[in-house]
């Protein structure tokens, strides 16, 4: 538990090592509906199934590794080694199937209430108004995050490399940069309203 001593190799039990890691990437597409994982490169598959299965294949490059420092429930700290190589993957598909269909204030607001859930599950009060509260504002913005992400996982990493989804908001003809898909002079308004206060700090 001495923060100062690397931990071991033979403790690690779901992760291979680097000496152990395949030479070359391997991808893997996770099928999501409503925010829950649901398949597995095409394949349904249950939840327990999917995490056991997504568990060999990060594990096999080394995805999941976390050594760090905590604070417990009631403050103090600890060192802890934690294995999640299906948790890793589907974290990051997950974040990124969010960043393709949630619109960006509810992107933003999922983010920031994200840590104050996790704080409550980790204390164990999963049975109270504000986690139900949570959960309701959770399923509602999750519900358009439908669709499928490729994954990359190699050396310990696991990137999302692809995207897609029927309730995408990504639209090219507003999205490129050659700015063909509106007028940029529009910006002008918005450019004399945000800067009003800071004209008016400047005057003073």
């Amino acid at each position: 538990e001495d923060p100062m001593n690397p931990p071991p190799e033979d403790m690690f039990r779901l992760t291979n090592g680097p000496d152990r890691q395949p030479s070359t990437p391997e991808t893997v597409v996770i099928g999501f509906a409503h925010g829950t994982p649901v398949s597995l490169d095409g394949a349904s598959l249950d939840p327990v199934a999917l995490v056991e299965r997504l568990n060999l294949l990060a594990g096999r490059h080394g995805v999941g590794r976390a050594d760090l420092v905590e604070s417990r429930v009631v403050g103090m700290k600890s060192r802890g080694v934690y294995e999640t190589p299906a948790g890793t993957v589907l974290y990051e598909a997950l974040e990124d199937l969010c960043r393709l269909t949630l619109p960006h204030d509810v992107l933003r607001t999922r983010s920031e209430l994200a840590p104050r859930m996790a704080d409550l599950i980790y204390a164990g009060l999963w049975f109270t108004p504000l986690r139900r509260a949570l959960q309701a504002f959770a399923d509602s913005a999750l519900e358009p995050a439908s669709g499928e992400v490729t994954i990359e996982l190699f050396h310990g990493r696991s990137r999302a490399i692809a995207r897609n989804s029927p309730q995408s908001l990504y639209r090219p003809d507003l999205a490129s940069f050659n700015m063909t898909g509106y007028d940029a002079t529009h910006a002008e308004g918005f450019i004399r309203l945000f800067g009003l206060p800071l004209a008016a700090v400047a005057r003073r």
